[in-house]
């Protein structure tokens, strides 16, 4: 991959991270193209996008993102990035119920919502909340 490329490539990471205001980090070590492809399409229902990038990469769009925490030592191993532009619940309910169905992968390592650090265990509270129509009529 040429230089012009990389930055091509961070650039464009960098907006997505400013779009989203819910971010996930996974570890997708054990996934198959299928399997992956299948968690692309339900990320995508909720309005969410699951993107592969080399580490080095990504670590740097995260240093070059005005706002953001330093979650560099997070990227280790195989990581997937999860925008999610939409609901962020919604997004982690879908990481959630994929993982439930295919042996805890893809694992979470960490969430960022509005610019703030969740861990796993954060997003799996976040992932166990009712749908917002259902917390609405609770609150009505």
């Amino acid at each position: 991959m040429e230089r012009s490329e990389k930055e091509a490539l961070i650039t464009e990471l960098r907006e997505r991270i400013d779009r989203a205001p819910a971010l996930y980090l996974t570890d997708f070590t054990g996934l198959n193209v299928k399997s992956m492809t299948r968690l692309r399409r339900s990320l995508r229902k909720s309005g969410a996008e699951y993107v592969v990038v080399k580490n080095r990469l990504a670590r740097r769009a995260f240093q070059e993102t005005a706002g953001m925490p330093d979650v560099s030592g997070t990227f280790e191993g195989a990581t997937g990035l999860v925008f999610g532009y939409e609901d962020a619940v919604a997004t982690a309910k879908a990481l959630s119920d994929f993982a439930k169905e295919h042996d805890q992968r893809p694992t979470v390592k960490l969430g960022i919502m509005d610019r703030k650090v969740l861990d796993a265990a954060q997003v799996a509270r976040l992932a166990s909340l009712p749908p917002r129509e259902q917390l609405l009529a609770e609150l009505a």
